[in-house]
Order: structure tokens, then C-alpha cells, then sequence
């Protein structure tokens, strides 16, 4: 075997990698996109379940064509559910509300602290309307 055959192999073996992993993604998206889908009905998700199963490839491209444009869109749903969780979960754990944060930031200007220019940058940051500097 010379060296470009084993070169050859070496290239087709990773070839068919890319392949089968870049399918097993394709099927993994689309079952969690059909589980994430509110909309359809179980029989149709157990339908499109089957035909994965018996006719993957075949399946995974209609259904790519056929609900691509909703997949995205539950898709983007659900990573903007995730983040206002998550930025509500923040909120409850930091336990302060804009008042609060005004609140300390006035006390802080009044103990000489900070100037008037950072206390009005503080309370423009705490209502929600410039970042802070």
C-alpha cells in the first residue's frame, strides 16, 4: 500500500465521518424540534417519528423543506424564553428593584462618595435607559 492510497483512506474515513455526524445532528435537531412544536399533534410527531426511524434521510430533507421556516422560528422562541428566564432569575436572586438601586446610589451621593455626574449615570442605569460608565 503506498502512501497515497493510505492518504486516500485516511481522507474517506474522515469524509464519512463528517457524513454520519453531520446526519445524526440533522436527526437530533429535528426530533427537538417536533417535541418543541406546541402546535402539533402526538400522532403526527409519532408519524414523522417512524418515517425518521425507517427513512432518515429521506424524512430529515422533507422535513427541512417543509418546516425549515418554523423550525427557526420555535428555535429563536426558545432561546429568547431561556434568556428572559434566566434575566429573571437574576433579578429574583439580586433582590433589587430600580427604587432600591436609586436608593443606594443617593446615599452614596450623599455620604460624598461618588459625584452628582455618577449618580446620574447610576440612576440612568438603574431605570434601564444608558449603561453605566
Amino acid at each position: 500500500m503506498s502512501f497515497w492510497d493510505s492518504l486516500w483512506n485516511i481522507i474517506t474515513v474522515f469524509f464519512w465521518a463528517f457524513v454520519f455526524i453531520a446526519a445524526l445532528y440533522a436527526l437530533i435537531a429535528i426530533i427537538t424540534d417536533l417535541f418543541r412544536d406546541k402546535h402539533l399533534n402526538g400522532w403526527w410527531k409519532a408519524l414523522w417519528l417512524v418515517f425518521l426511524v425507517f427513512v432518515p434521510l429521506l424524512t430529515s430533507l422533507v422535513y427541512i423543506i417543509a418546516r425549515g421556516e418554523g423550525m427557526s422560528e420555535r428555535g429563536a422562541k426558545s432561546v429568547a424564553e431561556g434568556q428572559q428566564a434566566a434575566e429573571e432569575y437574576i433579578r429574583s436572586v439580586a433582590g433589587s428593584s430600580p427604587a432600591d438601586e436609586i436608593a443606594k446610589a443617593q446615599a452614596l451621593l450623599d455620604s460624598g462618595a461618588i459625584s452628582v455626574e455618577e449618580f446620574t449615570a447610576l440612576k440612568q442605569h438603574a431605570l434601564g435607559s444608558v449603561q453605566p460608565v
